[in-house]
């Protein structure tokens, strides 16, 4: 009866370790795929997306993930197979220097027209 009892308590261990690593899984899954743009739907993550192509990248990022992949790991990967538009939040670099200083100029033009309308009244 005693050995029953601990044959029961280490089932039960060994099945909430499983299940907690599961969810960590998930979430990871879930982090990764919400920054990666869905090819097919405009405009939706592939966490949002119910398309099959969505449905294949979750898969990837998930065995990519058990296959001890990191974040940037599989990033990398994607980007040298779908570009560099895969990514909601592309990388600093010569290539992308454009597409984050197109805001901050906007953002200087607009506060310098303001600065001019108002003085000039």
């Amino acid at each position: 009866m005693k050995h029953l009892k601990i044959l029961i308590l280490v089932i039960n261990f060994l099945l909430n370790f499983n299940l907690a690593h599961a969810s960590d899984l998930d979430l990871r899954v879930e982090q990764i795929t919400k920054n990666l743009r869905c090819l097919i739907c405009q405009g939706q993550s592939v966490y949002d997306s119910q398309s099959d192509f969505a449905i294949s990248m979750k898969l990837v990022v998930k065995k990519k993930l058990e296959e001890g992949k990191e974040e940037k790991q599989i990033y990398e990967y994607l980007k040298s197979k779908y570009g560099e538009w895969i990514v909601y939040e592309p990388e600093l670099n010569p290539n992308t220097f454009l597409l984050w200083s197109i805001p901050l100029i906007l953002f200087i033009f607009g506060g310098l027209l303001i600065v001019r309308k108002v003085s000039i009244k």
